[in-house]
């Protein structure tokens, strides 16, 4: 089979278009036949190295954790599923990954597409989404009428974010840039701030959640948003426990696993029209270094999504 593989740590140049072994399934696997994957910022970051420490693997590296196929094969105790079944999954990104024709995932880490969207549009969501649903649902308890602030609102998880906060009933507000304000409406935010305009940006207050993806300044932003008692939960850089008790506020941190039972409660959603992905890019497999690049420019909407084989 084909597969986009890294034999060394480095730049995108490192990613090799090359034949590797079909995946062995074991007991618990299914084996999926890909038809698409995404590009998510772990990615990159793995392939740079920075994860090494945290992530040890064996070289070469099939890169991607995320995907949507149909199942080709089943190992001898599973049951859920049987070949021929369109499913979707955010595998265990300690085993190789999905920029390959073909990729072997345990069957309690996938669940059944999506009905109602393309296989392209299925291979967007899984990390995304658990991620938005872990960080709003799980982590913050996200409440209907609720107010939640989303930063960058048009990027892969905000967006989801958006939708999914809207579906729970709360009032969102998100920061994007003007130009994508509009779309960021579109998502179903009821406010939007050009996160450009620090008047704007400073006006933010009295929020019950607000959702970090960036990190950095925006993370010591943020606490000022919050109303006391108030909820900040970070995918970038654990919060501050410390400050969240001094400032009378409460603080969290997301790192997802594989989480099947989110994409199945997902899926409805998108089947009910109350989520819809939002597609930035579209490269072939061949292409997988042109989109690690544009990943991480930082600057593009939505999900960027590889084409790794035929529906």
């Amino acid at each position: 089979m084909k597969a986009a593989r890294i034999h060394a740590y480095g730049d995108a140049d490192q990613i090799r278009i090359e034949d590797a072994a079909l995946p062995a399934i074991g007991p618990d696997d299914v084996l999926i036949r890909t038809v698409a994957a995404s590009v998510n910022p772990v990615d990159w970051k793995i392939r740079r190295g920075y994860l090494a420490k945290m992530l040890p693997y064996d070289l070469p590296l099939t890169l991607g954790w995320d995907v949507s196929g149909i199942v080709e094969q089943v190992g001898a105790d599973v049951t859920g599923f049987q070949p021929g079944d369109a499913v979707y999954s955010r595998p265990d990104i300690r085993r190789n990954g999905t920029y390959a024709e073909f990729v072997a995932v345990r069957a309690r880490e996938v669940a059944l597409k999506p009905a109602t969207i393309s296989h392209v549009e299925a291979a967007s969501l899984p990390l995304v989404s658990i991620t938005a649903w872990e960080a709003l649902i799980t982590a913050a308890g996200m409440q209907p009428g609720q107010r939640v602030l989303i930063h960058a609102g048009a990027g892969g998880v905000g967006s989801i974010a958006i939708q999914l906060a809207k579906a729970r009933g709360a009032h969102v507000t998100a920061t994007a840039s003007a130009a994508k304000a509009a779309l960021v409406r579109a998502l179903g935010a009821d406010e939007v701030i050009d996160y450009r305009d620090p008047a704007a940006f400073a006006a933010a207050r009295d929020l019950d959640i607000v959702f970090d993806t960036i990190g950095g300044d925006t993370q010591d932003a943020s606490w000022a948003m919050l109303k006391p008692g108030g909820f900040l939960v970070s995918i970038t850089t654990p919060p501050s426990p410390e400050r969240a008790e001094a400032e009378g506020k409460r603080a969290g941190f997301v790192f997802i696993d594989p989480n099947a039972a989110i994409l199945r409660d997902l899926a409805a959603l998108v089947d009910a029209g109350q989520i819809r992905p939002l597609i930035g890019g579209e490269y072939r497999l061949d292409d997988a270094a042109k989109a690690h690049e544009a990943s991480e420019t930082g600057r593009t909407t939505g999900k960027i999504v590889l084409y790794t084989g035929q529906p």
